[in-house]
């Protein structure tokens, strides 16, 4: 620009019109973004991303985890209120919400309002009688659905510690 030049903005058209001597006029747009600039912007959110994400993802298994040993726990109660009226555990887990023919005193209602699934989306596992040291046994497989497993895809039980 040269002493000479005047500036003139238009405040509607966002467009800076240069007056060049001679009476000419020089259209400039108002600077965007160069690509660089994208491209740096794009690569900080990515390493925030990669960063983030993993410790988000596992806050949410760990919630699983947390509410699998919840409803263990609630079904044991469950379980526990059918032998107190029953004078046995049932031979399924169904029998908490459905009436089973061999039940004498079962409660009217039943002992949960319906079975959930676990976090997984899986069925929880009951066998009576039990195999490891309890009278009956109730897990869930965890993350992955088989038995065993380490971290998130380990068993969820009721006769080991978790």
């Amino acid at each position: 620009m040269h002493v000479h030049d005047i500036v003139e903005f238009d405040p509607r058209s966002l467009i800076v019109n240069r007056k060049i001597s001679g009476g000419a006029h020089r259209r400039h747009a108002m600077a965007g973004f160069t690509l660089l600039e994208i491209m740096v912007v794009v690569v900080i959110i990515g390493i925030l991303g990669a960063l983030i994400a993993p410790q988000i993802f596992g806050q949410v298994e760990k919630a699983r985890v947390t509410k699998a040993k919840q409803d263990i726990k609630s079904l044991e109660s469950a379980l526990e209120m059918y032998r107190l009226d029953n004078f046995r555990y049932p031979t399924e887990l169904k029998a908490l919400v459905e009436k089973p023919v061999e039940a004498k005193n079962w409660k009217t209602g039943g002992y949960l309002q319906r079975l959930e699934k676990d976090p997984w989306d899986s069925d929880y596992q009951y066998a009576f009688p039990g195999q490891h040291g309890k009278v009956y046994d109730l897990y869930t497989f965890g993350a992955d659905g088989q038995e065993g497993g380490e971290e998130y895809d380990a068993d969820i039980t009721n006769w080991a510690p978790n």
